[in-house]
This record gives structure tokens, C-alpha cells and sequence, in this order.
């Protein structure tokens, strides 16, 4: 083919081309706007189709080089060798011969949690082990308030919030919240565990301040994880410490001649220790520094105050002062899941930033009636917090006045009552953390024996989290006290207990423990 022929069968080509290409819909366009492109604006056009190249040539390459001097072709018999020797690491550590001991001796209850349970072996006993402080598990108008509602909603609402699994009585509870902690407005969760865990990253970014209590549990560390802020941490309860770091922090921003979101994580009945927070001088110190304040009440909402409405009807504190209170609908309450409660402006941000309110179901229908009709109990009727505060003061006084071995450290009104070596014991005894955990163990074995369940103040979680690397979680025994027993019952259960630590810490040291073994 000469030079002619070759430019004739080319123009013959291009001609059938273009005239494939006007039959395409849009073709003129494309044409009219690369026409007037590159008269315009030739660069553009020039910049436009080297985009064009590199997006088509990104298309077609593959994901990973196959070319590569370092990439290395394995023959099937390696391939079956190297997959022979994979051995995939645990999702969890290994269980400690201590949490094997427990595993094997944990009692299993039969039927409906109660004052009294009956468990798998046959054998009836009193329970202390369960957050249903007022009993309202047997409650009949609630039972019947929850089965209606199950008739009416179904199980479960099958779908996220803010779209079709919100119902009427979500936003009920919401308002009955609101109501009854006095501020504008409240929103709900589905779990209680990942409330307050979702509300910290969702007010609190990168480069963000964020000043928490060293003993906070394991679900706001959690948070504070996940907010990626900048961490500071002061000593249990000690304001003067909170105050020196609050300053040192506003000083080195003002330094800076940088503003960025600061707050105050803290928990109103602590988990770890069971004591309460000084909520006025927190009030007085984030005002004075301009911060804001996260209160998890996961622990004293429907336990503190004359209503129980948590920690600011307990220590007068205006709730409106507190920015966000974050709480939980379960235990004293026998419902599920969690609320964050405040202005209008900090619900509202959480319906659409907060990743456990957005991306998980909504709430049973169920659970949000229980909850509304427990909180109405609480209002109407605040004699249900006094005789379980009566019985509180009942236990109180068979175990740390008259025992020579343990001290609560628990608030005087709360119903967790968690009960700890006394100092002396540990240090004459010279006593680990393994030792006391032990001993721990055959107390609550033997209270069972006796028939009274308690249990033990679980703090493996918070091993390995942010910030645990300088305080010391003691271990404690864990007493739960309900009004659905009598006074009488609750002495009884109390002696036995203060008689199963005595019988445990005075017999002679067995060496042939099984949890040596």
C-alpha cells in the first residue's frame, strides 16, 4: 500500500467513525463544547485529555503491580505449606486459672431474676447480684404495660432511628426524660454501653481537650479512644488536681493564641469505687476555665435524689448547668438502653453525628414503654427510693462497722455497695491483686454455700485501655441491696456475709488449692 492508499483508507476510517459517533445521543454537545473549548482555552483542552488518558488507564490497570522484581510466584505445593503453617491469633487473651475457677463455679439462674432466684442446681437464695434495686421486675402493671405494647409494636422495630425505626413511643420517652431531669430536650439509645461511648467522639475531635477522672469506667475510655482528643487525666475525685490541670491547659491555649473545644468527663456514682462526684465545684470550675461538662450518670440516674433523678437533684445542682447528661435505662429502671439528655442544640447534633444512634436499630418498643412507666413509679411515688435507702443503711451496718477484714467504699446511698480489703489487712497479709481476687472468689462461693448470691467487681475489662497504666483498680466483692426484701432478710443476708469473709480469712492457707493447680 503506497502513501495514497494509505491516506485514503485513512479518511475513510475517521469518516466512518465520526459518522458512528453523531448516532450516539449527546455526541453534539460533546462536540459543540470541545469546539468552543479549545478555541477558548486550548491549555484547558490540552489539560482536560490527559485527565481523560490517565482515568481510562487507571481503570484498566490492576490493583497491585504483577510485574514487580519483588513479586514472588509460589508453586501450589508452597502455597499448601504456607496456609499449614498460618495460625491465626486469638480474638481474646487466654482465660487466667482464676477466671477458669470462676467459669466452672458460676451459678446459673433459672426463671425470672428476683429478690429470690432459683437456680439450675434446684436450690433457692437470696439475691444480691442484680441492679433491680426497686423490684420493679414484678411489677404487674408493667408486665402488662410491656405486653400490650409487644402485641401492638412487635419485638423490634427493625430499623434505625430517624427513619423508619423512630415510633411515637421513642419520642414519648425522650420528652418523659426531659421532663424529668428538667432540661429542654433528651435522645435515646438502643444500648446503654455505647451511649456514653458514642456521645464523646461525637462532640470531641482531633485536637479537641479533654480533661476525665483517672477511675472513669471502661465505656468512657472507650470514648475517649475513639475521640482521638488530647487526653488529660486528674487524680479521683481531687478538685484542686482538676483545677490545676484545667489552668494548665487554658494557659498553654492562650499561649498558643489557639481555642478548641474542652470538657470534663466524669461519672456521678463512680463504677470502680462507688463513690459520687462533687458536682458544684465542677459547675464552679467549668465556668471559670470555659469548659464543657460530660456527667455519665449510667450509675446514679434513678438512684440519687429525692426522685432519683441522679446527681444534680442529689447535690442541688440546676441540670441546665451540666452541658450533656448521659444515662442508662437499664438496671434501677428494668428497661434497655441508654439517653443523653441537654439543650435542643446537643440532641440534635447526636441525631445525625452520633455513630450508635445513627447506625444501629432503634430501641424496642417494649423497652421505651418500661422505661416511661418506671420513671412515672419514681415520680409519683418516692417512698420506693427510701426503703431501698433503709435497707442500704441495714447492710451497711453488718459489714463495715462490725467486720475486722473489709471496708465499703461505696456512697451512702448507693445501693452498689462494693466492699474492699482494708489497708492493714493487705499490707500485714501482703496481699496481690491475684491474692485478693482469689479470696474474693471463695467468699463468694461460700455466701452461695449459705444461700446468699453475691458477686465480685469485674475490672479485667479496663486492663490494657487508655489510661490505666498508673492507677490501680482495687478488687472488691459487689453487694447489690433491693427494696424487694424486708429489712430483716437484708440483716440476714448481711451476717451471712460478714460470716462467710470471717470463716474464709481465718482458716489455715490451703496449699493445695485448686487454683494453683
Amino acid at each position: 500500500m503506497d502513501l495514497h492508499e494509505a491516506q485514503v483508507y485513512l479518511q475513510a476510517s475517521l469518516h466512518e467513525v465520526s459518522h458512528a459517533f453523531h448516532k450516539v445521543p449527546g455526541s453534539a454537545v460533546l462536540i459543540r463544547y470541545i469546539q468552543s473549548s479549545y478555541q477558548n482555552d486550548p491549555v484547558r483542552s490540552a489539560i482536560e485529555l490527559i485527565l481523560v488518558i490517565f482515568f481510562v488507564r487507571y481503570l484498566l490497570s490492576p490493583s497491585y503491580p504483577t510485574h514487580d522484581p519483588n513479586y514472588v510466584k509460589l508453586r501450589e505445593d508452597e502455597i499448601d505449606e504456607l496456609v499449614k503453617e498460618w495460625e491465626p491469633e486469638p480474638l481474646v487473651a487466654p482465660q487466667t486459672p482464676l477466671e477458669e475457677a470462676e467459669a466452672e463455679r458460676q451459678p446459673v439462674i433459672v426463671g425470672p431474676t428476683g429478690p429470690k432466684v432459683k437456680l439450675s442446681n434446684g436450690k433457692t437464695v437470696t439475691n444480691l447480684a442484680s441492679y433491680n434495686f426497686y423490684n420493679f421486675n414484678a411489677s404487674e402493671s408493667i408486665k402488662d404495660k410491656a405486653i400490650q405494647t409487644l402485641r401492638t409494636y412487635g419485638v423490634g422495630p427493625c430499623g434505625p432511628p430517624q427513619f423508619y425505626g423512630t415510633q411515637d413511643v421513642h419520642m414519648q420517652t425522650e420528652h418523659d426524660i426531659a421532663v424529668f431531669l428538667g432540661v429542654q430536650n433528651s435522645i435515646v439509645y438502643s444500648h446503654a454501653f455505647s451511649t456514653i461511648s458514642s456521645v464523646i467522639p461525637t462532640f470531641c475531635k482531633r485536637g479537641d481537650v479533654i480533661v476525665a477522672d483517672k477511675l472513669v469506667n471502661y465505656s468512657i475510655r472507650k470514648g475517649l479512644e475513639a475521640s482521638r482528643s488530647n487526653i488529660r487525666w486528674y487524680e479521683h475525685n481531687d478538685m484542686e488536681d482538676l483545677e490545676r490541670v484545667m489552668k494548665k491547659v487554658a494557659e498553654e491555649q492562650a499561649k498558643k493564641k489557639i481555642l478548641t473545644r474542652r470538657f470534663i468527663v466524669t461519672e456521678g456514682l463512680f463504677e470502680m469505687v462507688g463513690d459520687c462526684a462533687n458536682l458544684p465545684k465542677l459547675v464552679e470550675l467549668k465556668e471559670k476555665y470555659k469548659f464543657r461538662i460530660a456527667l455519665d450518670e449510667t450509675w446514679s440516674f434513678g438512684v440519687l435524689g429525692r426522685n432519683g433523678k441522679g446527681l444534680t437533684e442529689a447535690q442541688n445542682v440546676d441540670s441546665e448547668a451540666v452541658d450533656m447528661i448521659i444515662g442508662s435505662l437499664a438496671g434501677p429502671l428494668c428497661a434497655q438502653g441508654g439517653f443523653c439528655a441537654g439543650s435542643n442544640d446537643v440532641v440534635r447534633h447526636q441525631r445525625i453525628n452520633a455513630a450508635s444512634y445513627t447506625y444501629s436499630a432503634a430501641l424496642p418498643a417494649m423497652a421505651a414503654v418500661t422505661a416511661s412507666e418506671t420513671l412515672q413509679m419514681l415520680t409519683c411515688n418516692p417512698d420506693i427510693l427510701l426503703q431501698c435507702r433503709e435497707n442500704i443503711r441495714a447492710m451497711r451496718a453488718q459489714l463495715d462497722p462490725r467486720s475486722d477484714w473489709v471496708q465499703c467504699t461505696s456512697d451512702p446511698e448507693n445501693p452498689v455497695m462494693l466492699l474492699v480489703f482494708k489497708p492493714e489487712v493487705v499490707s500485714s497479709r501482703r496481699l496481690s491483686d491475684e491474692d485478693q481476687e482469689r479470696l474474693f472468689l471463695e467468699i463468694t462461693d461460700e455466701c452461695l454455700a449459705n444461700g446468699v448470691l453475691i458477686t465480685r467487681l469485674k475490672s479485667q475489662p479496663m486492663v490494657g485501655s487508655i489510661g490505666t497504666k498508673d492507677i490501680n483498680i482495687k478488687p472488691a466483692l459487689k453487694v447489690c441491696i433491693t427494696s424487694g426484701l424486708s429489712k430483716k432478710e437484708i440483716e440476714k443476708a448481711g451476717v451471712t456475709i460478714r460470716h462467710a469473709i470471717t470463716k474464709i480469712m481465718t482458716r489455715k492457707p490451703n496449699r493445695q488449692s485448686s487454683l494453683v493447680a
